[in-house]
Parts: C-alpha cells; structure tokens; sequence
C-alpha cells in the first residue's frame, strides 16, 4: 500500500513514518489556480462552505495519488492500493461518510483506497479570502442560476446552447490541463457563447490543477477534481443549484466496446452508479448541488439533432475536441494545430454522430481511415464489439461497468440506438 500525507495548515505535525508528505499549498508539489483568480470569488455571494471546500481538496489530493502512482508493477498492473491521511475542516461528517466517498471513488478509478480524516481550521490564506469574500462586491455579487461544465467538447458545448436558449445566467466551469490539446478549443467554444447568446466573460470560470511531477496516464478521477471546481463554487450561493454535465447517454454508460476499454484506463465520468454515489454523498454532507445530466437517454447524433440552435452547431462543431487525449496533442505533421486522432472510442462516436446528424463531417482529423497500425487494431475491435452486441443479453451488458438498477428498458433502448448509430459509420470503414 502506498501512503500520503497531506496538509494544507503550516502548524500541521501529523506524522506517519510509512507515509510520503504532500503540501498542496506548496508550488513545489501542485500547480492549481483556483485560488489566483481572486476577483472571480469575491463576486460570489459567500464564502464556500466547509463540507464543499474540503471535498475539493480531497478531489486535487485524489488527482495528485492518480497521477504519481503508477499502475504498471502492481498485481494485476491496474490497481493500487492506496491510502490518504487528510485534513478536514468537518471532520465528523467525513468519519460518518467515509466509506461512502471510498465506495464512490474506489469505482472511479478501479483502485483500492483508504482514507484517514483529522480535524484542521481554515488556513491563513482561506481565512483572508474569505473576509475579502464578505466585503467586496456588496452590491455586484454574482448569482447564476445554475452552473454547467464546459470542457471544450461537443457534448459541453451542445448542452451550453441548449441550456443558453432558455436562460443566460449560467456559470461555466472549464479545467485545462498542462498539455496544448484543449486549451484553444475551450477558448474558442467560450468566444463563439459570448458572441451568440452575449454573455459576459465573468459568466466563465476556467481552472488549471497539475501535479507536480505527475507519471501515471490513465487519469481516471480527473472529472472529479474538474466537477468539484463548479460544486465548491456552486456552494457560494446558499440554496439548492443545478450542475449540468453534458454527456452523451451512450459513453455515459461506459459499456466495454474494446479490450483497451475492459480496466482502469476507461472513463467512468458520468455513468449513473458514480453520478448516483456522488449525489448521495453531496446529499448527507449538506452541499445543496444538483448534478443533472439532460442527455442520459440520448445518443451523441440525436444530441445534435435536437440541438435547440441546429444552423449554430452545424456551423460549429467542427471546433470542438473530442478526442480522449486532448493534452497529448495531435500534431499532424507540419501544420503547427491540435488535432483529432480520428481513431479512439472518443472520436469514433464523434464521427458517428456527426454522419447521423449532418452526412458529412469537415472536422480534421489525423487518421480519417484507420491507416496506421494501432487504429487499424482500433477497428477491428470495434468490429469484433459490435458482433458482441448483436448477440448478447443487451440487458447483461450495460450492467457491465457498474450497476444500474432503475430505467432499465431507457438503458437498453439507449444501448441500442447508440450501437446502431456507431454501426453505421463503422461499417464504412474496411479493415
């Protein structure tokens, strides 16, 4: 098992001799940038609140282990054991909650977690802040109605317009990561909203956390830590909000298409166990957030055909990213721009869903005909995924990456339409 402790207070002592030290508040060990972009928080109503303060350190503490244990060298090379000792400002309701939030993030990232809670105060820094927080802004604070992710994906962007047409106080919340793969992609998604719906640039919050040093790829926990940025600034509002995740209903369910989508490197970002499980948590902890996904029964083509401004995403999904790793850019050679590689499960249900919706799709992508030796494996197992599909229990199989156990007939209708949807661009494509 492999130990860390965490402090965030400089009168901290706790020790334990098994145990690697992390200060997060020390450049050295983790570069984050939430607490930079001072002026953006003291326009919120309120300083955060305990509970959701401390589980956004518990999510940059998660992300931190992830990225600096490797899988590679454990038992079966996927999973870890790993255990946390962490400060929190309630320490009560976290000993209450434990195994709760060890369940929820044990199933994130496949991995075997412990945590150990002990009592802390707010910081010198949190404890400024937060007198800034009550006295500025007083007659300008900001209150959005609801907040939704936006990541730079189709998926955001289709579920900020959607969201936009009915309602313009919407706070968005971005990550980016320390790579050039989304960044400009998120840019221009945020400049194409100001422009369309005119928003204001205090209306979109965007956040950079990157361990120092980190090794470890697969990065299954990173949508906790980017969700947590929106729930601790949802928390500022003081009465129950929305959280919108846009994501499509069949990624979503994270059902094995492939053998490199069977262990931990395959994402369980929104799929309903885990969205069940945060919920709850954020439920017996008194954090007053609703997650919502709006799309949990749609494919990613119907997505885009019931866009509420259909001429606006025809013209513009073109400048999203999809692909599953943005950060490890996609250089087509010479031409100095991100792109899609064209070829993961990612981008494969991207292009599926733009053939459905639009018949053709002017998105670049680096491999358009799974050319290179790696996406030509790609291919076939999707082939091979797809044959799996046509002859097993569809009501087996979108239990497979965790359980579900309400609107089973939606799932399996969803399944179904999504896999077709995937089928008919798949069997374009000659292996």
């Amino acid at each position: 098992m492999t130990e860390f402790i965490f402090k965030l207070n400089t009168d901290d002592t706790f020790t334990v001799a098994s145990a690697l030290e992390v200060d997060l508040t020390s450049k050295a060990d983790y570069n984050h940038t939430f607490f930079k972009l001072l002026r953006p928080l003291y326009r919120m109503p309120s300083f955060f609140q305990n509970e959701a303060l401390d589980l956004w350190y518990i999510s940059l503490m998660v992300y931190y282990v992830d990225r600096k244990v490797l899988r590679k060298g454990t038992f079966d090379n996927w999973t870890r054991e790993l255990k946390l000792y962490i400060p929190v400002l309630e320490v009560d309701k976290w000993n209450e909650n434990k195994d709760l939030i060890i369940e929820m993030i044990s199933y994130l990232s496949g991995d075997i977690w412990d945590f150990e809670f002990r009592k802390r105060e707010l910081n010198e820094k949190e404890t400024k802040i937060s007198e800034n927080v009550a006295r500025s802004y007083i007659s300008t604070k900001y209150v959005p109605d609801c907040f939704c992710m936006l990541s730079g994906g189709l998926d955001s962007f289709i579920g900020a317009i959607d969201l936009l047409k009915e309602n313009k106080n919407i706070a968005f919340i971005g990550h980016y990561g320390g790579g050039k793969g989304v960044k400009p992609f998120q840019d221009k998604v945020i400049s194409l909203l100001k422009d369309k719906f005119e928003l204001q640039d205090g209306q979109f919050f965007n956040f950079n956390a990157t361990p120092i040093g980190g090794i470890e790829d697969t990065t299954r926990t990173r949508s906790f830590m980017f969700f947590m940025h929106a729930i601790i600034l949802a928390s500022c509002i003081n009465k129950e909000v929305d959280l919108y995740i846009p994501e499509n209903g069949l990624i979503s369910l994270n059902i094995p298409l492939t053998n490199s989508r069977l262990g931990s490197s395959s994402t369980r970002t929104t799929h309903p166990f885990y969205l069940k499980k945060f919920q709850e948590l954020l439920l017996k902890l008194g954090v007053k957030v609703i997650l919502k996904n709006p799309y949990q029964f749609l494919t990613k083509g119907e997505m885009l055909l019931n866009c509420k401004e259909l001429d606006f995403i025809k013209d513009h999904y073109n400048e999203t990213m999809s692909c599953s790793h943005p950060d490890q850019v996609r250089w087509e050679k010479g031409s100095g721009e991100p792109k899609h590689c064209g070829t993961c499960l990612p981008c494969t249900i991207r292009r599926a869903s733009i053939l459905k919706a639009f018949e053709t799709d002017t998105t670049p992508y680096k491999d358009v005909d799974y050319k290179n030796g790696k996406a030509k494996i790609e291919l076939r197992s999707y082939k091979i995924g797809l044959l799996d599909y046509v002859e097993n229990n569809k009501g087996f199989t979108i239990q497979m990456s965790g359980k579900i156990d309400e609107q089973l007939d939606e799932y399996e209708n969803l399944y179904q339409r999504g896999m077709e949807e995937l089928a008919t661009f798949i069997n374009t494509k000659n292996d």
